[in-house]
């Protein structure tokens, strides 16, 4: 397992995603594969920035762990800020035109759209989101 923790700023987002791309660069994985955790990690990341400790600043931790058989990676986004649950909400209607749709939720839908599989969880003051992608 590797973790980077930093603080939660969106000026932080370029170390996110280097460190992601690091980790998904030593299994080789493949460029479209890669781009869709990036798009993953960039919503959650910058969700966590702009929400979970407004208007103050906290960190955010993010675990890369890989397993080999079959092989996969699992992303954790570990924060301390106002406990969120991003997949309590309804996913968007997405055969509604664009001005008939509610504003947010779109990212998070994505997310669970791109990924295998997505997990959240409120543990010890801690929100907790899991994203798992096979490679």
């Amino acid at each position: 397992m590797k973790e980077l923790i930093v603080e939660a700023i969106t000026e932080n987002l370029q170390e996110v995603l280097t460190f992601v791309d690091e980790q998904l660069e030593k299994l080789d994985c493949p460029m479209k594969v890669q781009m869709q955790v990036d798009v993953a990690v960039e919503e959650i990341f910058v969700n966590i920035a702009h929400y979970a400790y407004a208007p103050q600043k906290g960190p955010a931790t993010i675990r890369a762990e890989v397993n080999e058989d079959p092989l996969y990676i699992e992303l954790t986004f570990i924060d301390h800020g106002i406990p969120y649950d991003p997949l309590a909400k309804d996913d968007p209607d997405v055969t509604l035109p664009v001005e008939q749709r509610q504003i947010g939720g779109l990212g998070i839908f994505m997310v669970k759209k791109s990924m295998d599989d997505v997990k959240y969880e409120y543990k010890d003051g801690h929100n907790i989101l899991r994203i798992m992608k096979n490679l």
